[in-house]
């Protein structure tokens, strides 16, 4: 069973452990929070554009993905600013991100107006560097969200949620991306936030599963951790890595169309449900984020 970590929050997303804390966005705060090991949570930067993916660039600022603007945004502490318009290329909304030790920064987009039900259009990675230049890496993606990079810097790992699997790419010495495969077929799942572990397998969060599962290359799961609502974005963290925390929020009606099952029951109107739940597990986190 997970431990309820916090409560009473909006739409928890895009866990990060950076420098021995729990960062997450609230979506519905528009704000990115910050958690301390004793479980002290402050508040970081408001995001009016709703923040998302979160990373950091080698001097220690942090990156924020602006989804409605379409934006990178970079905060030093006590101001935010533009690092990149990314509108030129993204045809919806910006979302999840993973950033590798050299600052460069791979940038999700929806591809369409899943929550309007609007009519299906891919979506993209797009590659941003440190000095904000930025181009297409990857298209053709069934809603790209949860993104992962390989200790070796070699591989990216994407979760495409409706095309419902996870996908890798090669990394070329310069950021590119290139002989997209399948890394594993999730048939029953909605991909959304993952986290690689030590032996190379991924936790998949999935909110249409009230669950996380631990998923290996190929497809097998090896465990599956209930949650208290619907999990959204997962993270491996803790002083050694070992702690797997959850976002957790009610079901969005939207995603439980779009795979034309039932919505379950929502919490009453008003209520904050989000939470970060967590659990213990035996193998450590590794890669990126």
């Amino acid at each position: 069973m997970t431990e309820i970590v916090i409560e009473g929050l909006g739409f928890p997303e895009d866990p990060r452990w950076h420098q021995d804390a729990l960062w997450f966005s609230d979506m519905d705060a528009r704000t990115v929070f910050r958690m301390d090991s004793d479980g002290a949570l402050s508040r970081v930067v408001s995001v009016d554009g709703t923040p998302s993916g979160l990373g950091w660039l080698p001097e220690g600022a942090l990156l924020v993905v602006s989804m409605s603007d379409q934006k990178l945004l970079r905060f030093d502490s006590s101001s935010l600013t533009e690092v990149a318009d990314l509108s030129s290329l993204a045809r919806f909304r910006c979302n999840d991100m993973v950033v590798d030790d050299e600052g460069r920064a791979y940038v999700g987009t929806f591809g369409f107006d899943f929550e309007g039900l609007s009519p299906f259009a891919p979506g993209q990675i797009i590659l941003v560097h440190p000095d904000g230049s930025f181009r297409l890496a990857a298209d053709g993606l069934s809603f790209p969200n949860g993104m992962a990079i390989t200790p070796d810097k070699k591989t990216l790992i994407v979760s495409e949620t409706l095309g419902q699997c996870l996908s890798a790419f090669d990394i070329a010495a310069d950021g590119t991306l290139g002989n997209r495969r399948v890394w594993a077929v999730l048939p029953s799942l909605t991909p959304d936030g993952i986290s690689l572990d030590a032996e190379g397998a991924i936790w998949v969060a999935s909110p249409v599963s009230g669950a996380v599962f631990r998923v290996h290359e190929g497809g097998t799961i090896s465990e599956r951790v209930t949650v208290a609502t619907q999990a959204y974005a997962c993270r491996l963290g803790g002083p050694d890595h070992r702690t797997l925390y959850v976002t957790t929020s009610d079901p969005l009606p939207s995603l439980f169309a779009l795979r034309c099952l039932p919505v379950p029951p929502q919490r009453a109107s008003g209520a904050s449900s989000g939470r970060i739940e967590s659990i213990r597990v035996k193998v450590p986190g590794a890669g990126f984020p």
